[in-house]
C-alpha cells in the first residue's frame, strides 16, 4: 500500500522547491504575457504556469538533489500520480492545479489575488477543489469570475451539442464555451444531454450580437459545423442517436472547426 501521508517537514520542503521552479516559470511567461484583460501578470494565467510548472518538473525531476522534489520524485517513483488537473476551487473559479496522489498541489496560486503564495499544498480531501459535473455548475462559476453573461449557442447550432454555451463579455466581444476536454467529456458522456437541458434552460443572445457571429460566419462557407443551419438541441438528438459509443472523429472534426473561428467575435 503506498504511504501518501506527507509531514509538516515534507510539505514545506515540497513547497519551497516548487516555488523555485514558480520562479523559473515567471522569467519564461511574464515577458511573453505581460497582461490577461487589462490585468498584469500573473493574473488570470493559471493555466499556463501550471504546464511551464509541469514541463519543468519533467525536466528537473530525473536530475535533481533538492529535496522537495527528491521526495517528489520518489513518490512518482513508488506509484504516485502526479497529474494535471482542471475543475472548480469553491464553486468561485475555474483552476488549473497538480493532482498528487491525496494532495491538492496549486503552483498558481496568486493569479487571482496577486498578494497570496505562488504556491500552495493542501490534501484534497479539504481544498474543495473538484470536477466540474454539468452546464449549470459551470455557468455559476463563469458568469461572476469572467464577467460574462451566458446564453445559448445557436450561432452554430451544430457546435451547440459540444459546445452549447455562447458567452458575452461586458465590452460586447463574445466566444463560445467551453471547449477543453473535461467540459467536452461533460457533454459526451451525457450523451448530449446535459447540453440539451442547457440549451433548452437559456436564451437566445442579443440581435446585436447573433447578426456580428452571422457576418464572421459567411467566411466558412464549407465548414458545416459553422454554417449547418437548425435548432441546436436537435443536433444533441441526432449526435446521440447516431452512436453507441463516443464519435471521436466528430468530436474531433467539431473542435477543429471550433479552432478555426476568433478567439472572440
Amino acid at each position: 500500500m503506498l504511504n501518501n501521508s506527507l509531514t509538516p517537514k515534507q510539505l514545506t520542503m515540497l513547497c519551497s522547491d516548487l516555488a523555485q521552479l514558480r520562479l523559473i516559470a515567471d522569467l519564461t511567461l511574464a515577458p511573453k504575457m505581460p497582461y490577461f484583460a487589462n490585468k498584469p501578470y500573473p493574473i488570470g494565467r493559471c493555466r499556463e504556469i501550471r504546464d511551464e510548472v509541469f514541463s519543468l518538473l519533467q525536466i528537473q525531476l530525473p536530475q535533481t538533489d533538492k529535496p522537495g522534489l527528491c521526495l517528489l520524485k520518489k513518490r512518482i517513483n513508488q506509484g504516485t500520480d502526479l497529474k494535471k488537473a482542471w475543475g472548480s476551487l469553491r464553486d468561485e473559479y475555474f483552476q488549473n492545479a497538480l493532482i498528487f496522489g491525496p494532495w491538492y498541489i496549486d503552483v498558481a496560486n496568486d493569479t487571482v489575488n496577486a498578494n497570496k503564495p505562488r504556491v500552495e499544498i493542501l490534501p484534497l480531501a479539504t481544498s474543495k477543489f473538484t470536477t466540474i459535473e454539468s452546464f449549470t455548475q459551470f455557468i455559476k462559476i463563469a458568469r461572476p469570475y469572467w464577467q460574462v453573461e451566458i446564453y445559448k449557442n445557436d450561432v452554430c447550432p451544430a457546435l451547440a451539442p459540444y459546445m452549447p454555451l455562447l458567452c458575452v463579455s461586458n465590452n460586447g466581444s463574445s466566444w463560445l464555451a467551453a471547449a477543453n476536454d473535461d467540459m467536452l467529456n461533460v457533454a459526451i458522456n451525457s450523451n448530449f444531454e446535459e447540453s440539451k437541458l442547457i440549451l433548452n434552460s437559456l436564451p437566445s443572445a442579443p440581435d446585436s450580437i447573433t447578426k456580428r457571429w452571422k457576418e464572421v460566419l459567411l467566411q466558412f462557407t464549407h465548414e458545416y459545423y459553422l454554417t449547418a443551419k437548425g435548432d441546436p438541441t436537435e443536433f444533441c438528438l441526432l449526435y446521440g442517436n447516431n452512436t453507441t459509443e463516443p464519435d471521436l472523429a466528430q468530436r474531433d472534426a467539431a473542435v477543429i472547426a471550433y479552432s478555426s473561428l476568433p478567439k472572440s467575435v
